[in-house]
């Protein structure tokens, strides 16, 4: 929370006005399949041409829903300094800024900026509050194409087309709704009857990712990737297929980032143009749904702070961080989890009678194989507010469905279930409003007053407090174990 002084004022006041105001083989070729009809668009207005800017020239920018200062300065090229010494009225301890506050940005020109046209708002990129009451099965059933028939076994069950939609959104939240967009743009399937001829729909001829579940966990991967490495500033720049460097827009929203991303990774030159203009992704997701920008509903507040935390093991014990930062779900990008192993589980995928523990207050909204998920407010909808990810727990003593816990409370016990490992520990990270938290950035990972820093590499870093670190390794040596409620 802001402190109610003069700047915090100043500062709120601006977001009140600026609120009313304002490896692997892909197929290149443009899918035969895709047959959508003519229907109404938006028109988008002229794009503005970037100039080459004078070293630290201000520029107007509003803020989108979970900007930060950090991630602002790495995609304008400055510093997070110049960004304050611009708006004195962002408070010290800022962090996500307020969606439509407008900024002076001091920018620093780049080479090679891409296209400023804007697929997709934030907020309807990731699996939250937006995605509420949309059916994905009635939806599907509702088209003529080929998704409403298919069929295959995905993550231990059968499942539908639309369920395995479903499961990728719900499992690396993303929207249901981008996600079928890509599918009907890739291959037609809400509007052609007639189901793939091959394993590969979306045309990622890889066969570590043959049928429809698995080609959908690679894409959701590279839009997560994109998502959150525009958001942290880490991905500011990628490689076209006809080698070219871009750049994308500093004014870029993050999801627009995302989208280009993939589709730097799946089409040639031409296709990534077409993909990413007016006429692709943007305008099959208008036919679908409407327009997205009249549906967008900023999800992330103005600073965001973490609730307290505790440690997910008992007071006490002490465990061995085996995981610094790394991905909440999958891989690539965000880096929003961290490791912990109970004491006696040096190697190996071994039963423990030691139990992670919920690490605050919270109702059980999702129990399955490997996973629980708590939902701190109450709600029951792990796509609205502060939700925590608990992975690799065993089936028997796993919280059922609809507990609720108290903190401290077992919430099952470490073990290598529902994905891969190498040793039984318990994997866990954070969620708010559907969006990823990073473990390392302007809301770190807090746990009793250790917070997470990232290393060079995924896995890498550990966490650190009042100058002592822990330092992450998969060896249960002194330098990794820390000890509940010290």
């Amino acid at each position: 929370m802001f402190l109610v002084e003069r700047k915090s004022l100043l500062f709120l006041a601006l977001v009140a006005v600026s609120l009313s105001a304002c490896t692997t083989k892909v197929d290149a070729r443009p899918p035969a399949a895709f047959t959508l009809q003519p229907t109404p668009v938006l028109t988008p207005s002229a794009f503005p041409t970037r100039p080459a800017y004078a070293p630290g020239e201000l520029v107007d920018y509003i803020a989108h829903s979970g900007d930060t200062l950090p991630g602002l300065a790495a995609r304008f090229n400055t510093t997070v300094e110049e960004i304050r010494a611009a708006n004195p009225h962002i408070p010290a301890d800022a962090t996500t800024m307020p969606p439509g506050m407008p900024m002076r940005i001091p920018i620093y020109y780049r080479p090679f900026w891409g296209d400023p046209f804007q697929i997709l708002p934030d907020s309807l990129f990731v699996n939250g509050p937006a995605q509420v009451g949309f059916d994905i099965e009635t939806f599907v059933q509702n088209r003529p194409g080929w998704l409403k028939e298919y069929r295959a076994y995905a993550q231990g069950a059968s499942r539908s087309g639309a369920e395995i939609v479903q499961l990728i959104a719900t499992n690396y939240s993303i929207s249901p709704r981008l996600l079928l967009a890509i599918l009907e743009y890739r291959s037609g399937a809400l509007s052609n009857i007639s189901p793939p001829d091959s394993r590969y729909p979306l045309g990622i001829y890889d066969p570590n990712y043959a049928d429809l579940y698995m080609q959908l966990v690679w894409i959701a991967n590279r839009l997560n990737h994109g998502f959150y490495g525009w958001r942290t500033g880490d991905l500011i720049e990628f490689e076209l297929a006809n080698g070219k460097l871009e750049r994308p827009d500093p004014w870029q929203t993050a999801a627009t980032v995302a989208i280009q991303f993939l589709f730097s990774q799946l089409e040639d030159h031409a296709g990534y143009q077409a993909a990413i203009g007016p006429n692709g992704i943007s305008r099959v997701y208008q036919t679908l749904f409407g327009d997205p920008w009249t549906q967008d509903i900023p999800h992330i507040p103005v600073s965001l702070q973490q609730p307290p935390l505790t440690l997910p093991f008992r007071v006490g014990e002490s465990w061995t961080l085996t995981g610094g930062p790394h991905t909440g779900w999958g891989h690539m990008w965000p880096w929003a989890a961290l490791d912990f192993a109970p004491p006696g589980v040096e190697s190996g995928c071994v039963p423990t009678d030691r139990p992670a523990v919920a690490m605050a207050d919270g109702l059980v909204v999702r129990s399955e194989t490997g996973v629980v998920v708590l939902d701190l407010d109450g709600d029951g909808d792990e796509r609205t507010g502060w939700n925590l990810i608990y992975l690799h727990l065993a089936t028997q003593g796993r919280a059922p469905l609809g507990a609720q816990l108290k903190t401290g409370d077992p919430v099952g016990y470490p073990s290598c279930e529902g994905g891969t490992a190498t040793g039984s520990h318990v994997h866990v990270a954070r969620k708010y409003n559907g969006e990823w938290i990073p473990a390392d950035g302007v809301i770190p990972f807090n746990l009793e007053g250790w917070i997470a820093y990232n290393g060079k590499n995924a896995y890498e870093g550990g966490l650190i407090r009042n100058g002592q670190r822990v330092i992450a390794s998969e060896r249960s040596i002194l330098a990794s174990q820390i000890t509940a409620g010290k």
